[in-house]
């Protein structure tokens, strides 16, 4: 039984689907994120909702990134086990 069902969903809610990563510099992850979680550790490049391309430094594995991205970049990424938060 999912007690929260009748609750809004926010930007604060929890997620309540994922799906694992491949980085692409061309394809667009399926739904926008609400966060990744980064398995291993490394640097992850990313096309945030905006369009602005950033890349992240030294994100330590087990880490989970609050962010709104439209693209994990190959170029640029070295972390692994990324998964999409939404």
């Amino acid at each position: 039984m999912d007690q929260f069902k009748d609750f809004p969903t926010t930007l604060t809610s929890p997620a309540s689907n994922a799906a694992p990563i491949t980085p692409s510099d061309t394809v667009p992850l399926g739904n926008i994120s609400r966060a990744i979680y980064v398995g291993q550790p490394g640097d992850i490049s990313v096309e945030m909702q905006s369009g602005q391309i950033v890349t992240f430094q030294n994100v330590q594995g087990g880490s989970i990134l609050a962010l709104r991205t439209m693209k994990i970049r190959q170029t640029g990424t070295s972390a692994a086990g990324i998964i999409a938060l939404w």
